[in-house]
């Protein structure tokens, strides 16, 4: 009996447009790549880009609640490798880290639109521009060479 409702739901969504069969996934935000005319399969033109705001620095945030916001966005990155290899940084200089410093890792994280650029730079694939090269990505490129060969396949604990 099972089957033959499957059977009947399917024929009624064969005949229905995609629009209809999977909202979800035509819904979806689509993105231009910086090389060529974009995606192979472009987005339709009723759905538009979302639209990111711009990163604004804080202004007069306390330096306590500027290393415990920095140490969340560290290990928060929706992306493995980084929220690894910044959490581990995060968790060995935050606290050592002048207040210009900290302003200069602030500006490392948030600025980039992509994290696989902060990976490449951090990780040497590619050069920094010159607004990030600066004594922060030096840190933050040394403690990835991982010289003590410290184990970091997991974030280090909070506390």
């Amino acid at each position: 009996m099972a089957n033959l409702a499957r059977l009947a739901a399917w024929r009624v969504c064969s005949v229905l447009p995609a629009e209809a069969r999977y909202p979800a996934m035509t819904k979806r935000a689509y993105s231009k790549t910086t090389e060529g005319d974009g995606d192979m399969h472009p987005a339709p033109s009723h759905i538009m880009e979302p639209v990111i705001p711009p990163y604004e620095e804080k202004v007069g945030e306390p330096i306590n609640m500027k290393r415990a916001r920095l140490q969340y966005q560290s290990r928060k990155r929706g992306m493995l490798e980084n929220g690894l290899l910044l959490s581990s940084f995060a968790h060995h200089y935050l606290a050592k880290m002048t207040e210009e410093q900290l302003s200069m890792y602030d500006r490392l994280i948030n600025l980039p639109s992509n994290d696989w650029e902060i990976y490449y730079w951090a990780t040497g694939v590619r050069p920094a521009p010159e607004e990030f090269s600066n004594e922060v990505m030096t840190m933050l490129q040394d403690f990835v060479k991982n010289s003590e060969r410290e184990n970091r396949t997991v974030q280090p604990n909070l506390y």
